[in-house]
């Protein structure tokens, strides 16, 4: 492994003695080369220590020689080898940093190795999954160790689930400090979506349903609205996601579901028990996708959750699922092309819900492919705010959510990193 530097900067009081700061775990993959090429233009000739990290080193040496085009300092940039199956050369890579950053999916495949050498090194750890059912195992196995290391592990940190996560903190934070008491409720409203999809990211969603279609018990936490909430706090007043097209009281338009709900929602309402409950025991979440209060937003509405429908009842049929796979959808390393990733963008609108009071309201927008632009900006701040800017006292180590775990630290990040979440004085769809 290639050594870097002499000289420490103390940034985290529990690891004092790590070399690195960061290492980026997967960086030959498709949204592993967008995380370092951010890092390389925001942070390439900065004081930053960091790594790539993965399997094969010439994929790794060409991927740095790109970087040193971005900033030339980084032609010496350390290459870290080891397997995403390789236990010990994984806790050697998590030994010599503060955080690993890791876009290594689908994570249920190749990512718990990682995860538990973290916790065993007491590194911290952060991830870009959407699949709620690894997740749920990596809380069952390691909640306790992680605290107990001063591990904190954090997932979704990517536009799964950042936007929501930290959008609802920004609407409670707000009605906490203005209103004395926080809302119980909340919604998101997405209602502006284009991006493109990566082979990565659909590998990752054709697993989880082939783990649900062998495994009831999959299935049960998937079907869970408090799956992730920790053990014997799993119980709540929400039920399953909306499925259908309908009228929203809080939104002058059609609303449909949001694919991305089924992971979104569960990481908030995590947020808020890891928080000591601070929206509250009747908190209620809801996140769904909006469309124009017209005929023509109906039909888009209708076809969008027909869609939906028609891409899940396929997917659980394995020669489908497969089929799918191998002649129609993107493959790993396969994803939207840089034009394709500055045209996109999203925005939010987030309204949380006060008894006896006037909503609160927030938008949330980011300027790039929400999945891939956008996400390599919320990943690589994830890991520099873990490793730079202290601990929340709430959650100081364990199996954390963006907001628990970083909170208004990560907001300002990536508040300068040109993502908007603010508070606005009425409703934030028209």
């Amino acid at each position: 492994m290639t050594q870097t530097g002499p000289g420490e900067n103390p940034i985290h009081p529990t690891r004092t003695d790590r070399e690195l700061d960061v290492v980026l775990f997967g960086a030959t993959g498709f949204t592993g080369k967008l995380v370092a090429e951010y890092l390389a233009r925001h942070y390439g000739n900065s004081d930053l220590r960091w790594a790539l990290a993965g399997r094969n080193l010439d994929k790794l040496a060409a991927v740095r020689a790109e970087l040193a085009g971005i900033a030339p300092a980084l032609s010496d940039l350390p290459l870290l080898i080891a397997d995403s199956s390789d236990r010990r050369a994984l806790e050697d890579v998590a030994r010599r940093t503060r955080v690993v950053c890791s876009t290594v999916g689908p994570y249920a495949v190749h990512g718990s190795e990682l995860v538990a050498a973290c916790v065993a090194c007491g590194t911290d750890y952060c991830d870009l999954t959407g699949e709620p059912q690894w997740i749920r195992r990596m809380i069952d196995a390691h909640a306790d160790s992680a605290r107990a290391s001063g591990a904190r592990i954090v997932h979704c940190c990517g536009f799964d689930s950042i936007p929501s996560d930290l959008g609802t903190y920004l609407v409670q934070q707000h009605a906490i400090e203005h209103f004395g008491a926080p809302c119980n409720e909340v919604k998101v409203f997405v209602t502006k979506l284009r991006g493109g999809a990566s082979g990565g990211t659909i590998a990752s969603m054709l697993g989880v349903m082939e783990e649900a279609t062998r495994d009831s018990a999959v299935r049960r936490i998937l079907s869970d609205p408090y799956c992730l909430n920790p053990e014997g706090e799993r119980t709540g007043p929400d039920g399953r996601d909306p499925t259908s097209v309908r009228r929203d009281p809080d939104l002058p338009g059609w609303t449909g579901p949001f694919v991305m709900a089924a992971i979104n929602t569960r990481v908030v309402r995590r947020t808020n028990a890891l928080l000591g409950y601070r929206y509250g025991r009747d908190f209620r979440y809801a996140e769904l996708s909006a469309f124009p209060n017209d005929a023509r937003g109906f039909l888009r509405a209708t076809g969008q959750t027909l869609g939906i429908g028609a891409f899940m009842a396929a997917a659980v049929v394995r020669p489908i699922r497969s089929l799918l796979a191998k002649k129609v959808l993107p493959k790993p390393g396969q994803g939207p092309s840089a034009e394709q990733r500055r045209r996109g963008k999203f925005e939010m609108c987030v309204v949380g819900k006060r008894s006896g009071a006037a909503p609160v309201f927030a938008r949330v927008v980011g300027h790039s492919d929400p999945g891939y632009g956008e996400t390599s900006i919320m990943l690589a701040e994830s890991a520099l705010c873990l490793a730079r800017d202290g601990v929340v006292p709430e959650c100081p180590s364990g199996v954390l959510t963006p907001a628990s775990a970083m909170g208004e630290k990560l907001l300002a990040r990536l508040r300068r990193a040109g993502m908007i979440f603010e508070i606005t004085p009425e409703r934030c769809y028209n």
